[in-house]
């Protein structure tokens, strides 16, 4: 009869601990999937955001057609991404192709001065101050979520219930490198 209790006592214990790590692995993920949410709607923001500015910059430098276009192919492929790393590979893109019409941007001092452009330029150094605010949640969100699959003995459960670990949000080549302009 003692070894029935014990028994059951191990088998109690054990159930508990499953599913405590488990639970807390679930927190940690919908934790990652929240922030990649919060992410996910300023980078639409500033989506939406960018049609207006590149045509307020248009009137000023119609020449650079090449810019205007790099911008809008890499907002659409922002917008169209299908799924999570898709949608950070674009979105480097996109910081890149904007940190080139801000250049284009700063050879115009009329275009400066324009209170559709400033008010425009205003709003998206918003977004993108919140974006980076964001990856920095998102990214901590990550790290605790990848120690609690990968330390022991969560990682036990982690592994037996087949969770993964997501990407951090990291800067790619194309937005570590110093913008151009060229006239």
């Amino acid at each position: 009869m003692e070894v029935l209790f014990v028994l059951i006592g191990l088998v109690v214990l054990i159930g508990a601990f499953i599913a405590g790590n488990y639970n807390a692995l679930i927190q940690k993920r919908n934790r990652v999937k929240d922030q990649w949410a919060q992410i996910d709607v300023l980078l639409k923001r500033r989506a939406d955001l960018i049609p207006n500015l590149v045509e307020a910059v248009k009137g000023y430098a119609s020449h650079e057609k090449e810019t205007f276009e790099s911008v809008i192919s890499a907002r659409n492929n922002v917008v169209s991404a299908p799924n999570a790393e898709s949608e950070l590979k674009a979105n480097g893109e996109l910081t890149a192709a904007l940190g080139r019409l801000f250049a284009v941007a700063e050879a115009y001092p009329d275009l400066k001065a324009n209170q559709n452009f400033m008010d425009l330029n205003k709003n998206l150094k918003e977004t993108e101050d919140k974006i980076a605010y964001s990856r920095q949640f998102y990214n901590d969100a990550v790290l605790l979520y990848k120690n609690k699959i990968e330390m022991f003995p969560s990682n036990i459960v982690a592994s037996m219930f087949g969770f993964k670990p997501e990407p951090f949000f990291e800067a790619n080549e194309k937005e570590k490198e110093a913008v151009q302009v060229k006239f």
